[in-house]
């Protein structure tokens, strides 16, 4: 008598199996998938995403910040009787420094408490309409003006005439202005400082640099010296808008060209590093949204799961008929893991696609360039068909375990 061969189950059957089972309710099969797609769509949205947002930030610092440089008064430190460290020629001397496009000395004023600022002089009462309180004044330079990138929304900026014959101007960013009432200079308005009026020369709509300036009062600094002294010890500080790529050089140059007597007098602090700041950007970036991305693909598995331990037990009778006929626990645990690994890579590819449309219609809207890593697009599909895998093992197991005997009985 020969011995009893045993049965298998080859690739090819378990593939069709697994088909056939997910065809037999096609609604469930896409609702199972969903989870899968949502999952590894937001995984692709957010990594590409973070690429791309990361480059834009990148470019921005080149733009912006690798192009300021702040030199402090520290004079103080090192004398306490030496004054105010910034010559007042300091705009001149910086111009002969290669890779400077603006610089100037600026300084906030120190007025006293009840010092109002207003469009009306402080005869009208300190409840009068048209007064800005909280507003501080600036004593800025031209250069220093210029240096801030302000665009103009009515008038000009004021220039070095005005510095050199102590004119009383002032410009007004467009929130002081609208605290003031003032809407327009055809009437040549005046802003009061105390008992005294600055006309006003210019409103500011915007700046790229120092966007506190915009709830300020910006004034010539002779004139500021002139009314209220020099500023304080560490009060003044040099700022610089320099040419792409030329901060380092001019910030090791500037206290040199400023004090070749003390250059210790003077602090030159240069802009940061955009590499370091893009990776901790990134970093930051990457591990929140990756999070996000986690969570919805736990979700997904977990709807693979449910949805797979369902047709498990909805398809108990099957199951121990296909045992009673001689499949092995195996045969039967192998198939429903191709179900949900098939499951999970169907929605891996299609949350694959939609993730990276999502990625380029953002930058699209945005008027910026996608960036999407290769290996996220090749890791994206197989992290899916994980996911399906995973969350198969479980039903799996039970499918394996159901009795023959048990299972016709129901």
């Amino acid at each position: 008598m020969s011995a009893v061969r045993p049965t298998r189950l080859s690739p090819r059957d378990t593939v069709s199996e697994a088909v056939a089972g997910m065809l037999r309710r096609p609604g469930r099969a896409v609702l199972t998938a969903l989870g899968t797609v949502l999952g590894v769509g937001s995984f692709v949205a957010v990594l590409g995403l973070t690429a791309t947002i990361s480059s834009q930030i990148d470019g921005r610092f080149n733009v912006l910040t690798a192009t300021e440089v702040t030199v402090e008064d520290v004079a103080a430190q090192h004398d306490a009787f030496a004054g105010p460290a910034f010559p007042a020629d300091a705009e001149q001397r910086l111009r002969q420094v290669a890779g400077i496009a603006h610089a100037g000395v600026l300084w906030t004023v120190r007025l006293d408490q009840k010092t109002p600022i207003g469009a009306l002089p402080p005869a009208a009462g300190p409840g009068a309409p048209g007064t800005a309180g909280g507003t501080s004044v600036v004593a800025a330079s031209p250069g220093a003006v210029a240096a801030l990138a302000p665009t103009p929304a009515q008038g000009r900026l004021y220039d070095e005439y005005a510095e050199r014959d102590h004119l009383r101007v002032a410009l007004i960013g467009g929130g002081v202005a609208e605290r003031l009432g003032i809407t327009t200079l055809a009437t040549r308005p005046v802003v009061y400082v105390g008992e005294e009026p600055f006309t006003v020369a210019g409103i500011i709509g915007d700046v790229e640099r120092r966007p506190e300036h915009l709830l300020s009062v910006l004034v010539p600094r002779s004139t500021a010296e002139e009314l209220w002294g020099p500023p304080g010890p560490s009060d003044a500080q040099v700022l610089i808008a320099t040419d792409l790529g030329a901060a380092r050089q001019v910030a090791d140059l500037a206290p040199l060209a400023l004090r070749p007597d003390h250059p210790e007098y003077l602090k030159a602090v240069p802009p940061p590093d955009p590499r370091t700041l893009r990776s901790g950007v990134t970093s930051d970036l990457s591990a929140l949204f990756l999070l996000l991305a986690g969570i919805c693909l736990v979700i997904g598995a977990v709807g693979i799961a449910n949805t797979t331990l369902v047709a498990v037990l909805e398809r108990t009778a099957e199951i121990g008929l296909r045992r009673a006929l001689g499949a092995r626990g195996r045969h039967v645990s192998a198939q429903f893991l191709t179900e949900s690994a098939a499951l999970g890579g169907l929605g891996g590819l299609v949350g694959t696609s939609l993730g990276e449309l999502t990625v380029v219609a953002v930058s699209l809207a945005r008027d910026w360039t996608p960036v999407i890593h290769p290996a996220t697009v090749a890791a994206a599909p197989l992290a899916g068909l994980a996911t399906g895998l995973l969350a198969g093992l479980y039903p799996a197991w039970r499918a394996a375990r159901v009795e023959p005997a048990e299972a016709l009985r129901r």
